[in-house]
């Protein structure tokens, strides 16, 4: 089993032994798609497979903050905010821009990348090396910009 998954098992146990309603429901929200995707693939995740679920959500949570704020629902951004929170913290310390682009430039020396056409072996090499630790749209911003797009 991977450590992600002990992790989350062990905050569940501990958030329902401390009473903690909110923490347990997301850890279980969480849980239940590592469950779903286990079933269907019929096979164990990887820390790495969890992380990009966690990602998954977090971006969905992102994005329905945005439509709250729209929709004037404070008390739904607040809760998103707090899920938030917690799914964060069971992601590696997110890199810097700076990181990033210090990354990229690396891979785009050992690729031999010049211009738009090698953006596939970029990202591909990008996502290797940096996974859930940024966020693909900042990635693939710093990677079009030094790719000269």
């Amino acid at each position: 089993m991977s450590q992600l998954k002990e992790k989350l098992q062990a905050d569940l146990k501990t958030a329902m032994k401390e009473k903690d309603t909110f923490k347990r429901d997301v850890i279980r929200f969480v849980m239940s798609a590592i469950k779903q995707i286990e079933v269907d693939e019929r096979k164990e995740l990887s820390d790495a497979d969890i992380e990009a679920i966690l990602v998954k959500q977090i971006k969905q949570r992102n994005d329905a903050i945005a439509q709250f704020k729209e929709g004037g629902r404070e008390d739904l951004v607040e809760k998103n905010e707090k899920e938030l929170e917690i799914l964060r913290s069971y992601l590696p310390e997110p890199m810097s821009e700076e990181e990033v682009r210090a990354t990229l430039e690396e891979i785009v020396k050992e690729t031999g990348a010049n211009g738009m056409k090698d953006m596939g072996k970029v990202m591909a090499a990008a996502k290797a090396k940096i996974g859930s630790r940024a966020e693909g749209r900042v990635i693939n911003q710093i990677a079009k910009e030094l790719l000269g797009a």
